[in-house]
């Protein structure tokens, strides 16, 4: 008796019991150009705004498999931007990010939640100024051949040691940082 392995239906079946055999992984992404990473805060009471220059993001995210979803996000401090060449200089002291010796901040998450729709929130913790604490991201998720994360965080920025001293004054420049981002993915390779 001979075997047929090159059988269509043979095939279709050992294809079939592989993929049901093979573990299921959240899709992997890298982070695209076109995204954007800002924060707003006050001075005596003057909104400003500030970009990082750089970041870079991956995530494994799948919003039917959430409990193996994870994110990391690296920032160069030294890229922080608001337009103000003295606010950016101080910002880049040792007063407040202190870039010489804290290059990096870096924010990871692996706990996820469905808020409802394509709402969902990260809990993860954010390292900055050699202080690592809890910080939640909520964030839309707009799935697509070049899917896009839009997530917004608040950041206590006395908890990690930034602007002590002179500028621990909260009435010149408020606890709360808002931080917010656009993240454009591609695949992961």
């Amino acid at each position: 008796m001979s075997r047929n392995f090159n059988s269509p239906l043979l095939t279709a079946a050992a294809l079939v019991a592989m993929m049901s055999a093979a573990p299921v992984f959240a899709a992997d992404y890298v982070q695209a150009p076109g995204s954007t990473l800002v924060f707003a805060s006050k001075y005596d009471g003057e909104v400003f705004t500030g970009k990082f220059a750089s970041f870079t993001t991956t995530l494994s995210f799948d919003p039917a498999k959430l409990a193996a979803s994870k994110l990391d996000v690296l920032i160069p401090l030294a890229g922080a931007s608001t337009g103000n060449g003295d606010r950016d200089s101080t910002l880049a002291g040792s007063d407040f990010f202190n870039v010489a010796k804290f290059a990096q901040a870096r924010y990871t998450a692996t706990k996820f939640r469905s808020l409802g729709g394509n709402q969902y929130a990260a809990d993860g913790i954010l390292s900055l100024h050699g202080i690592s604490k809890p910080v939640t991201l909520t964030f839309t998720w707009t799935p697509g051949a070049q899917p896009v994360l839009a997530g917004k965080a608040t950041v206590k920025r006395l908890d990690f040691g930034v602007g002590g001293g002179d500028w621990a004054d909260t009435s010149s420049i408020p606890n709360e940082v808002a931080v917010s981002t656009k993240v454009v993915f591609k695949p992961g390779k």
